[in-house]
């Protein structure tokens, strides 16, 4: 009996941009804060889009105002992302291992610092430190 099979692959192009710091922390850091806040900026760049299309309406107010919340939310995930991947390395770095564990303590550090930075209560401090933990991993 005859068979067919359908064989393909779909790959998208790849874009990889390197700032070299000469340090890997900072690489790191940088790279991580980059591609996220690139992908938060064009998130609300779509929703916004999307928006102006369904109400059939643009104005300079709305695109400022749009622009304005690309940048707030690119540099603040950009800022979350960079913390994140500069403490996972750290821990990699100081445990001398690369496995789950240190994504796990990077992403508990990160939500410690993200959430004590931002002037929440030493309870939510804690408790979103408890949360970023295992999320990332």
């Amino acid at each position: 009996m005859p068979r067919s099979v359908l064989a393909g692959s779909i790959s998208s192009p790849k874009i990889d941009v390197v700032i070299d710091t000469g340090n890997p922390f900072l690489n790191r850091t940088v790279d991580g804060f980059l591609k996220i806040g690139t992908v938060a900026a064009s998130k609300v760049a779509v929703e916004e889009t999307y928006h102006c299309m369904d109400k059939g309406s643009i104005s300079k107010g709305k695109l400022e105002a749009a622009l304005k919340k690309m940048c707030k939310e690119g540099v603040y995930w950009g800022t979350a992302a960079g913390v994140y991947a500069g403490m996972e390395y750290g821990v990699e770095r100081i445990r001398g291992k690369r496995d789950w564990k240190n994504a796990t303590l990077g992403g508990a550090i990160s939500g410690l610092l993200i959430s004590a930075a931002s002037n929440n209560g030493r309870d939510k401090v804690i408790k979103d430190a408890i949360t970023a933990g295992p999320v990332v991993a």
